[in-house]
């Protein structure tokens, strides 16, 4: 690897992360204001949670199109028009109303995300050397723009209400069009794979457990937990509950590239995701503990965030890399997307310690699962 090597990697890196950056508030905070203004949008809280998960599905089912196309297009063509389907979704959030007219804009944004999603996982570990550092720093620069998003629409959203919150955020969208110019247009061409639907391995089952535990349950858990707390004040504080996962992989995401550089990707993952299932069966036991719990799994959760890219890239090299990539965050939407539903139907019946103690057994099995390369 050269120094010029070196330097172009990390250049397609921090404009990946950049153009990420700026789009993702625009879902994150949805995230937070369209269960709490439900009515402002034309929706009921159930066509809410319908919103909320179809960017996902969508990109279920379109991960293996967008992946082709940024095989075959390159990083900035599919960026840019990545970055500009965002913007428009997210000015959508702004004016439009009513389930169909929001849909429209939700599965725009979820194909949209897919494309960035794997811009930031692929251009990071173009180079396997410094791969781990690179991803490390680099969700440190994506996370900052859902955190401050987040508090900034929080607080914008209880002085001149939600829509005006989507106006703001769609101008600040605006400028991942020039950072997605920025990026390499070389093809990395296709590998075909198996069937498409062909049975999980060992990584694709830790993603969705990963993705059911930690991006649906935890999170939505956290949400419910700050708001119960300060009901008074609920949106502003779900809405820094949100911005603290995100802020955690500001500053420690970085920590976990470097601790992958250090000990390997894989030895790392394992660890720290058994500590995660650890912080999960917290959570279950209420009072000080369950604080402790939360805390230490926000934490835990911003170290791993950069191990798995790098992973799976050095286990499928060449034109392989893309396409499995795309593949580990497909079972990771498919968990993420099945935890929200999970958690609306337990949380409200089920003890705590039932749910994160499955959560934290769940977390825990899959990833010793993953202790040896398949």
């Amino acid at each position: 690897m050269t120094v010029l090597e070196a330097a172009e990697a990390d250049r397609a890196t921090r404009n990946s992360a950049f153009t990420l950056a700026c789009t993702l508030p625009g879902d994150t905070v949805l995230y937070l204001l369209l269960p709490l203004y439900a009515g402002t949008f034309g929706v009921t809280l159930p066509e809410a949670g319908i919103l909320l998960a179809a960017n996902r599905l969508i990109r279920i089912a379109g991960y293996g199109w967008v992946a082709r196309l940024y095989g075959e297009r390159g990083p900035r063509t599919a960026c840019m028009l990545a970055a500009a389907a965002a913007a428009l979704a997210t000015f959508g959030y702004a004016v439009l109303s009513g389930l169909w007219a929001l849909l429209l804009a939700r599965l725009l944004w979820g194909l949209a995300f897919a494309a960035m999603n794997i811009a930031v996982q692929a251009l990071p570990t173009a180079l396997s050397e410094g791969a781990a550092r690179r991803s490390g720093w680099s969700r440190s620069i994506v996370a900052a723009g859902p955190m401050f998003g987040l508090l900034g629409g929080a607080v914008l959203a209880e002085w001149a209400g939600p829509r005006a919150v989507f106006v703001v955020l769609g101008l600040v969208s605006l400028p991942a069009i020039l950072f997605a110019s920025r990026l390499p247009d070389q093809p990395e061409g296709h590998a075909k794979g198996g069937p498409r639907f062909a049975l999980p391995g060992s990584f694709d089952i830790w993603a969705f457990v990963f993705g059911l535990t930690m991006d649906g349950l935890f999170v939505i858990g956290l949400s419910v937990l700050a708001a119960a707390a300060l009901p008074e004040g609920a949106t502003l504080a779900a809405g820094a509950a949100l911005a603290l996962r995100y802020a955690a992989e500001i500053f420690l995401s970085p920590a976990g590239g470097w601790l992958a550089g250090r000990v390997g990707a894989r030895r790392a993952l394992v660890g720290l995701s058994l500590a995660t299932a650890a912080g999960l069966l917290l959570l279950g036991a209420g009072g000080v503990l369950l604080w402790a719990g939360a805390l230490a799994t926000v934490l835990l959760r911003a170290v791993i965030q950069p191990l798995p890219g790098p992973l799976v890239a050095a286990e499928n090299p060449g034109s392989a890399r893309v396409p499995a990539l795309a593949r580990q965050a497909t079972w990771r939407d498919i968990g993420a997307g099945a935890g929200p539903l999970l958690a609306g139907v337990l949380l409200p019946v089920a003890p705590a310690m039932l749910i994160y103690g499955g959560a934290a057994a769940l977390l825990a099995a899959a990833s010793l699962g993953i202790r040896r390369p398949r």
